[in-house]
């Protein structure tokens, strides 16, 4: 058995690993090639270029890039076009990943699609580009399935790998002996990003709101995670320039042990939202692109969804706060995180309950149930060629 497979950034990768395991169980002696980080390498896939070069958020952002990713895409499809595998899986990173679906789907190949890109949420024309493009989509959350057999393109959900890994209740004790921090202070979490387009975006306004929040809470601590060196180097240069004095507990990697550790959080749109969610903590988050990027967005209308987070789309009603591109200034980010902290317990308990719910309904065993429906697919296909014959 031969599978390619594709990631394009940490949150993949993460996914990717943990499929690459659970189709092991089917398939022991598969092998995996494609575009992977350190979780899929780990798993056993042989990666032909570095994930990093795919790691790029927004449309002007892309263009330096451009030239190299559609030369790298092209590559992979000449690669598999040669000597087709079983099986080519594309793990988000639709950008990428769906063109090249399409190609080698067109060429014969049997194509999976795995996390489902926000087309409910914004450029909804998208999806009928993805019709005749792949043999299933594997959706992470339930109401992703309806919208695509409307469209009619095979989804099934199998769930999330994350609220199967995440305890329904986390300890902030253990998370704070862990990271060796005070178990008595109140802890602020910062987290803007594990890319340096967020942390270009995002770092100096976090950090502003932080000093202002250290000025009405000397008691607080605020702790930061970081992914890697570079990003971390990034960071540091920010935070010298725009915020030298702030006292600061900075940590390499660990940052679901820094949210856990936590009693709030202010972050970065993305997969850490769903993670912070899954361990019941109180959010503040931020999305911010490139301002032409933004005026793209806006002049085309592309946005249908009412909420930017997925917590408060799964939700249908706003339990994270959402601050947006222009409204992101250090003023409303330390007024929003304070009038959070003074909510009621009332409105506080009505919040856990609220997560709780959508742990339990995302908790499906995903990473198998994944392979399963993979494993459905060959065998389908397996099927239609003996019927041919």
């Amino acid at each position: 058995m031969q599978i390619a497979i594709i990631a394009g950034e940490a949150s993949g990768d993460l996914l990717g690993g943990r499929l690459i395991k659970a189709l092991k169980k089917h398939y022991p002696n598969a092998r995996f090639e494609g575009i992977a980080g350190k979780e899929m390498q780990q798993a056993g896939c042989h990666s032909l270029y570095p994930m990093e070069r795919l790691s790029i958020m927004g449309y002007i952002e892309v263009l330096p890039r451009l030239f190299e990713l559609l030369k790298i895409r092209k590559k992979l499809v000449q690669r598999w076009t040669k000597n087709p595998p079983d099986l080519v899986i594309g793990i988000d990173a639709p950008a990428f990943t769906l063109k090249l679906e399409k190609d080698l789907y067109r060429k014969g190949l049997t194509t999976i699609h795995y996390v489902s890109p926000s087309v409910w949420a914004w450029k909804e024309g998208r999806v009928k580009k993805m019709r005749y493009s792949m043999d299933l989509m594997l959706t992470l959350f339930p109401f992703e399935v309806d919208f695509y057999k409307k469209h009619n393109i095979p989804a099934e959900f199998v769930g999330h790998p994350l609220a199967d890994e995440i305890p329904l209740e986390v300890d902030r004790e253990v998370a704070r002996d862990t990271l060796n921090l005070d178990k008595d202070a109140y802890i602020l979490a910062i987290l803007p990003g594990s890319r340096h387009g967020e942390i270009k975006h995002l770092a100096a306004d976090f950090l502003q709101a932080a000093v202002l929040l250290h000025q009405q809470n000397p008691d607080w601590l605020f702790v930061v995670p970081v992914v890697n060196k570079p990003i971390k180097a990034h960071f540091l240069k920010i935070k010298n320039e725009v915020a030298s004095e702030l006292p600061l507990s900075i940590i390499d990697g660990k940052s679901r042990a820094v949210m856990a550790a936590s009693n709030q959080v202010l972050m970065a749109s993305g997969t850490a939202v769903l993670e912070g969610m899954l361990l019941k903590r109180p959010m503040v988050a931020a999305y911010r692109v490139a301002p032409t990027t933004a005026r793209i967005i806006r002049f085309f209308n592309m946005i249908k969804s009412k909420y930017f987070t997925l917590p408060n789309n799964l939700a249908g009603e706003e339990l994270v706060p959402e601050v947006i591109q222009e409204s992101i200034t250090p003023e409303i980010l330390s007024q929003v995180l304070m009038s959070q902290f003074k909510q009621s317990e009332e409105d506080k308990q009505y919040m856990m309950q609220r997560f709780n719910e959508i742990h339990q309904e995302l908790r499906q065993n995903a990473s198998e149930r994944a392979a399963k429906a993979i494993r459905n697919v060959l065998e389908s296909k397996k099927s239609e060629k003996v019927a041919k014959k």
